[in-house]
């Protein structure tokens, strides 16, 4: 198997990085860098740090620059982290060595790459809410349109009493609503400015360095978190607990349709085909959002170790977080946007969906009718004639409704309604359309 499969040329189709691949690049690391390198001087300049016609050139050179990064590899390998050798990279592009000896000015490494990362997760949570809304408008669908289409309720994996297919696709939704509902405060904590020093204290630049810092969020559309962040992963941290959270309530629903499928209540158009079984209609879709969302888990429990931070800055936890946050970022809007493709190719057997799981028996009225037989009966004595009448139709073949009939004539026993059902299915549909607008 390939190192990972979200850029593998085999199984890439199916893992589909989409929109999110060119973010997470070496070029895009580099190019974001260069455009810190390009605010910090500005705002310096705007501070009297360095000079105005230094911060112009290095703002020139920041966008004009083309820095292979490849001819970097060496130096990242030495220190670990590439800015040292960009920096003496960028400073050739800079030219002149006046301006080029104000670039990266009392800044250190860990500001230019977790100030370069922010900007790229500001676009990548751009189109992990894109996944998200389609997933959710897709539930939506589901919900309105088939809110009063009969289904059994399963608990314990076997029929329990009747619900709709609407209500469950509300179930579905309703969590992937909240997690929408959350991604403001993700994005407070993610997308916040670094600008801290060599050990969080702005020494270097004096009095004006924290104006420095608050000018250079506002050029670059992030939030000034008015001290060093340089220790403090909850952007981190809390963008994987988010994502943790989405793949999983995406998971639930995988779990749900494969389940289904497997009952013969639904079917999936396009599914997958077997290599020996012409019959198999495989539901490979549901299937990768179930894996993406236990690769997630366990992603999630390593980046949270990140937040156990040595010191002022600490090289493994960061270096944690390269190796998973990539993995969790790509898994995730993968999970959302194979959830969309399920529901889209979802195709309801609502004959099958009627049958109530194949009970034959009517024993899925049974919550109905030891509810009916309460009231003649104490509440006790009634749910155990109610269990007495389910073993007798187990044993005879005939269908519970009927012995009951049979043995309490006075009784109206009303069919198993569905309760909230319809209404909650209704309910989470113009919510979530009114929520994606």
């Amino acid at each position: 198997m390939p190192a990972s499969p979200f850029s593998s040329r085999l199984h890439g189709g199916l893992f589909a990085p989409g929109a999110l691949a060119p973010l997470l690049t070496d070029g895009a690391e580099v190019r974001s860098m260069l455009l810190v390198w390009r605010a910090l001087a500005a705002a310096q300049a705007a501070e009297g740090l360095i000079p105005e016609t230094a911060a112009r050139a290095i703002g020139r050179a920041a966008l004009e620059a083309e820095i292979d990064p490849a001819a970097l590899a060496e130096g990242t390998a030495r220190s670990a982290v590439p800015v040292p050798a960009l920096l003496a990279a960028f400073r050739e592009a800079v030219g002149a060595p006046e301006p080029a000896g104000w670039v990266h000015w009392g800044a250190t490494s860990q500001d230019v790459m977790d100030t370069a990362l922010a900007l790229r997760l500001r676009q990548a949570l751009l189109v992990m809410e894109d996944g998200l809304d389609g997933a959710i408008r897709a539930l939506a669908a589901l919900a309105g349109g088939e809110a009063a289409t009969p289904l059994a309720a399963r608990t314990w994996a076997v029929p329990a009493v009747p619900t709709t297919l609407g209500a469950v696709a509300a179930e579905w939704g309703r969590p992937l609503l909240a997690a929408r509902a959350a991604l403001g405060a993700v994005r407070a904590d993610a997308l916040r400015v670094s600008l801290s020093g060599a050990a969080g204290t702005l020494s270097a630049m004096g009095p004006e360095g924290p104006a420095v810092r608050a000018r250079m969020a506002g050029a670059l559309g992030l939030l000034d978190p008015g001290a060093s962040i340089h220790a403090d992963r909850q952007g981190v941290a809390g963008l994987s607990a988010w994502c943790t959270r989405a793949a999983g309530a995406s998971a639930k629903a995988a779990e749900d349709v494969i389940a289904m499928v497997a009952a013969g209540e639904a079917r999936l158009e396009g599914a997958g085909a077997s290599s020996t079984m012409p019959q198999k209609a495989n539901p490979v879709l549901p299937s990768l959002v179930v894996a993406l969302a236990r690769a997630q888990v366990g992603l999630d429990a390593a980046l949270q170790g990140a937040r156990i931070h040595r010191g002022q800055r600490d090289g493994a936890a960061w270096m944690t977080e390269w190796l998973l946050l990539p993995q969790v970022l790509l898994g995730t809007n993968r999970a959302l946007t194979a959830l969309r493709e399920t529901l889209e190719a979802l195709r309801p057997d609502r004959a099958a969906m009627a049958a109530m799981g194949g009970d034959v028996l009517g024993l899925i009225h049974a919550e109905a009718i030891s509810l009916a037989l309460t009231g003649p009966l104490p509440r006790a004595e009634a749910q155990a004639e109610t269990q007495r009448l389910a073993a007798r139709a187990r044993a005879q073949g005939t269908p519970l409704p009927a012995l009951a009939a049979r043995a309490h004539p006075d009784v109206a026993f009303p069919p198993a309604g569905t309760g909230t059902a319809e209404a909650d299915a209704r309910a989470f549909a113009a919510r979530a359309r009114e929520a994606l607008g």
